[in-house]
C-alpha cells in the first residue's frame, strides 16, 4: 500500500484581506508550522518574522491531505508556478530559482508563466537524487550515476550523460560535490 501520509499546505500573510498565500509547500508530520518554529534567513522567513512583529500569525493551512509523495510534489509544483515567485513576478517567497541562473532572456522565446518554477523545482529534486547517490557511492562515476538514476538519455549522439554532467557541474558550482583528482569520480563534500 502506498505511503499517503504528505499533504500540501500554504502560509498565508493574515495582514491582507483575503489572507494571500506567501509559500506553498509539501510535507508530513508537522512541516507546515516547522518554518513558524525556525524562520530561515530567506524570503519567506524575513516575511514570517514581519507578520509575528507586526502582532499578527501566520495562517497555516493545509490544502490537500492523503497524498503520495509523487501527488504531493506534482501538485506543490503546479501551485508555485500558477501564483508564481517573487522573482518571477508572483506572489510566493518559495525559493526555486539557483542564484546567478535563469536569468537570460530571448525576445524571441515566449516562457510560459510557471514553466520555469517547474522546472527549477524539478532541477532542485535532481540535484539532491544525484548528491545523495554521490555520498553512499564515493567510487561512482558520472555513467554510473547517469545509468542508475535513469537520466542517461537513449538518443544515438554523444550527449548521452549530458543531463548528468549539467547536474554534477551545478553541484560542483554549489560547494556540494568535487571532483577526485583527475578522475570520472565525484565526491559528495562534508557540511
Amino acid at each position: 500500500m502506498a505511503d499517503t501520509s504528505y499533504y500540501v499546505y500554504a502560509l498565508k500573510d493574515p495582514r491582507t484581506s483575503p489572507a494571500m498565500p506567501f509559500y506553498i509547500g509539501k510535507g508530513t508530520g508537522t512541516r507546515s508550522y516547522d518554518h513558524l518554529a525556525r524562520p530561515e534567513d530567506s524570503l519567506q522567513g524575513q516575511r514570517i518574522k514581519d507578520i509575528t512583529a507586526s502582532g499578527n500569525k501566520v495562517l497555516v493551512t493545509r490544502l490537500v491531505d492523503s497524498l503520495s509523495e509523487g501527488q504531493a510534489l506534482k501538485l506543490e509544483a503546479e501551485l508555485i508556478s500558477a501564483f508564481g515567485t517573487v522573482e518571477t513576478g508572483g506572489i510566493l517567497t518559495n525559493a526555486v530559482m539557483p542564484s546567478g541562473l535563469g536569468k537570460k532572456s530571448r525576445p524571441t522565446l515566449t516562457v510560459p508563466h510557471g514553466a520555469k518554477e517547474k522546472a527549477q523545482l524539478g532541477l532542485s529534486l535532481l540535484k539532491e537524487a544525484v548528491l545523495e547517490f554521490a555520498k553512499v557511492n564515493p567510487k561512482g562515476t558520472n555513467s554510473d550515476t547517469a545509468s542508475l538514476l535513469g537520466l542517461r538519455s537513449d538518443y544515438g549522439g554523444g550527449s548521452k550523460d549530458y543531463l548528468s554532467y549539467s547536474v554534477l557541474g551545478l553541484l560542483m558550482r554549489e560547494g556540494k560535490l568535487a571532483r577526485e583528482g583527475s578522475s570520472k569520480r565525484h565526491v559528495a563534500q562534508v557540511n
